[in-house]
């Protein structure tokens, strides 16, 4: 039975029901207030909303809650231009004007770096996109319920997937692809339950378009694949991560598992087990304000390389680039395009980042890129590049805290922000995406 809260119970249990009035937006979609001296964040929560909301978990210090019911709406509310945005945990901010998202975006980051012991309180240009049809890339899960096979995002908050007849976020022709799979899916079942995820990927031009599934199958079950690909005909290539544990591998089943973007005056093919940015509108945007902070001339070290995207136009500004990439598929990729580009002055060393830097002699001068996972560089990476001592380090970041905790490490051993830049990368989602520029 739920149970309303009072102003004076200091416990707001699991199943209370709360009004509470947004103070603030904070990472991760969520809106902050406070009642009964605790912090209370609030999925999807806007600043200025005052909102009836049932806590879901608690925690000393803090309860999460979901909301019940708008009591009075922020003014940049919208209606949210797709029909599945309540339920599908792919879109944190639809129901927000746009350039209200940006906005807060912009506070969420500066509150991220406040918080880590970092504040800046300079300049913070803000790059925006398209909010429809930005994605490059996109993973989609696979669950069968009561027989029939759903495929999209999952639920905010749950593992429940949303069957999505469209996404928002996709191309004309990812979309086609993405439901001419569903119908495939909804008359195979057997193979659907094996499935966990399907990746696409579509090259920047959409002259080309890869899927890729990934799930519990096994290397005799590829002539069943090959000809579910004939249900998709948009596709260019075709392929399977297949196997189980030690033996699980990615075998091409039609075509070639690439697509191809020009960016930054360069040719780049990524494989679909490739890392590679997501938003085809800020894609040369975002290479050419990493580039042009890297000082000129001298050695630069691409860490967390992928299949180049930085490293080869930056063979345009330095004697030397050395990209450092762990992943065997986006290493293949580096490698081939500074190939294909006649770079003789970029080389690609395969292996972990930490190694690397360890192996390899710091020079006088030396510039670093950094692009790493969402988790950050952390304390030991961070470390090791600053006893290099470089000349600059830029930083890619993903997610604000662990910028915020990195920038703090840098901050400790003598590097401080010079520049900040934003990148609205994910549109009505809560990703965002920092480039910084640190110098001694």
């Amino acid at each position: 039975m739920l149970k309303w809260a009072s102003l004076e119970d200091e416990t707001l249990r699991v199943g209370e029901i709360l009004e509470v009035e947004i103070e603030k937006s904070v990472y991760r979609g969520l809106g902050l207030a406070r009642r009964a001296g605790r912090v209370v964040f609030v999925r999807r929560g806007l600043p200025g909303e005052r909102l009836r909301v049932r806590v879901e978990s608690a925690s000393p210090g803090y309860v999460r809650a979901v909301t019940l019911d708008v009591l009075q709406a922020g003014r940049a509310r919208r209606a949210s231009p797709c029909a599945f945005f309540e339920a599908c945990g792919g879109c944190a901010y639809q129901g927000l004007e746009y350039p209200a998202q940006l906005a807060l975006k912009q506070g969420v980051l500066l509150e991220s770096l406040a918080r880590a012991g970092v504040p800046w309180t300079g300049p913070l240009p803000l790059h925006a996109s398209p909010e429809e049809g930005w994605r490059m890339r996109a993973a989609f899960h696979v669950q069968t319920r009561g027989g029939a096979v759903c495929l999209g995002l999952r639920e905010e908050g749950a593992h429940r997937v949303v069957d999505l007849p469209r996404c928002l976020q996709l191309s004309t022709a990812m979309n086609d692809a993405f439901r001419a799979l569903a119908r495939a899916f909804a008359e195979g079942p057997a193979l659907a339950r094996r499935v966990r995820d399907v990746e696409l990927v579509e090259s920047l031009d959409g002259s080309r378009l890869v899927a890729a599934l990934d799930g519990e199958l096994a290397a005799a079950e590829a002539t069943t694949l090959v000809a579910l690909a004939d249900r998709v005909p948009q596709l260019t290539g075709w392929g399977a991560q297949l196997g189980r544990a030690a033996d699980r591998r990615f075998l091409s089943l039609r075509g070639e598992p690439y697509v191809e973007s020009s960016v930054g005056g360069v040719r780049l093919r990524s494989h679909v087990r490739s890392f590679f940015q997501a938003n085809r509108f800020l894609l040369e945007a975002l290479c050419e304000t990493v580039v042009g902070l890297v000082p000129r001339g001298g050695r630069v070290l691409d860490l967390y390389a992928g299949v180049g995207l930085f490293a080869l136009p930056l063979a345009q500004r330095a004697d030397e680039v050395l990209a450092i990439e762990a992943n065997p598929f986006a290493a293949d990729d580096a490698e081939a395009n500074a190939r294909e580009a006649a770079l003789s002055s970029v080389r690609v060393r395969r292996g972990d980042v930490l190694q690397a830097l360890a192996s390899c002699r710091a020079e006088p001068g030396e510039r670093i890129v950094l692009d790493p996972p969402r988790t950050g560089a952390g304390p030991e990476v961070v470390e090791a590049i600053a006893r290099r001592e470089p000349a600059a380090v830029v930083y890619i970041s993903c997610d604000p805290p662990t910028l915020g905790r990195d920038l703090k490490l840098f901050a400790a051993a003598g590097y401080q922000a010079e520049r900040i830049e934003l990148f609205d990368l994910f549109p009505d989602t809560f990703h965002l995406e920092a480039v910084v520029r640190l110098v001694r």
